[in-house]
């Protein structure tokens, strides 16, 4: 089976951009990070992957798993 793509929100020239994991040009641009954050969580739950965000310095500010969440584990 085909490894599940992660997707992220970067920062970009024209705005934002909704890039999968190891592809050099953006899917998509947005003009607001809202607008690119909420198709890059779209995209990953739809492969049940990881959706990441990023901020200008490229940090990492938000991350979300969808689909086959690990188990549960106490502490």
């Amino acid at each position: 089976m085909a490894e599940k793509k992660s997707y992220w929100t970067t920062p970009h020239p024209e705005g934002w951009a909704v890039k999968g994991e190891g592809n050099e040009r953006a899917t998509s641009v947005h003009s607001t990070q809202a607008e690119a954050w909420a198709e890059t969580q779209q995209r990953a739950r739809q492969n049940e992957s990881e959706a990441y965000l990023q901020n200008r310095q490229g940090q990492i500010r938000e991350r979300n798993t969808y689909g086959h969440d690990p188990e549960k584990t106490k502490g």
